[in-house]
């Protein structure tokens, strides 16, 4: 049922944007103030569907005073809010793919076939990327785009895309080094699918968002 009241917690347009804007801003927290403009709303009606979102377990609430003083005069601490690390699915009836992806891992990890499994994902990938959106070209027109369509939350710092979620976080978690490297075989599948020649995506683990990044390696003038 826990699922079930996630996606019901979605069905509100302005819920939704609000999740949007703390998912966007993950690994960190972000504050009721910062909610409410970025959704043009106000602080009450941004922190009413943030209480709700933690309701639905589908965001974490902390408490932290953002000026980083302590003590007397400090000020009281702001509620801050983040994305909750925990996924969500729902289908009817229930459907076991979760469970069958961890065995196909474990047996891809115990029979050594990563190789095998680094090309398929990147043939995958390829085929995925062509003709899709983004293309040629730099900035978040270009990748960022073709990622987000994909499945990504790409968050674009110069010459730089950080993945701030992973969709395989649950099987990363439990076969780093069989799902990491799948899921940078199919990023880089993506890329040369949609012809992005000038952008590269590299394993750079971190806590709090996916392993991979893409990196500009040149300029479009080039």
């Amino acid at each position: 049922m826990g699922d079930l009241r996630a996606v019901a917690a979605l069905s509100d347009d302005v819920r939704r944007a609000a999740y949007q804007a703390v998912a966007t801003a993950a690994p960190d927290p972000v504050g009721r103030d910062e909610v409410a403009a970025a959704l043009g709303v106000g602080r009450t009606l941004a922190a009413f569907h943030l209480d709700k979102l933690v309701d639905a377990g589908l965001l974490e609430a902390s408490y932290a005073r953002r000026s980083g003083r302590t003590g007397p005069g400090a000020g009281r601490p702001a509620k801050l809010y983040r994305a909750a690390a925990e996924e969500r699915a729902v289908s009817v009836p229930p459907r076991a793919y979760r469970s069958a992806a961890a065995l196909l891992a474990e047996a891809v990890e115990r029979s050594g076939a990563e190789a095998v499994l680094h090309e398929v994902s990147y043939e995958h990938g390829r085929r995925a990327g062509t003709g899709g959106p983004g293309g040629p070209g730099g900035g978040m027109g270009g990748p960022g785009e073709l990622l987000a369509a994909h499945g990504y939350h790409p968050v674009a710092s110069g010459g730089r895309i950080e993945l701030r979620n992973c969709p395989f976080h649950r099987l990363a978690a439990e076969f780093p080094p069989v799902v990491c490297g799948m899921n940078l075989a199919l990023v880089e599948g993506l890329l040369a699918g949609a012809g992005v020649d000038d952008w590269a995506a590299r394993m750079d683990a971190a806590p709090g968002r996916c392993c991979v990044t893409v990196q500009q390696t040149k300029n479009k003038s080039d």
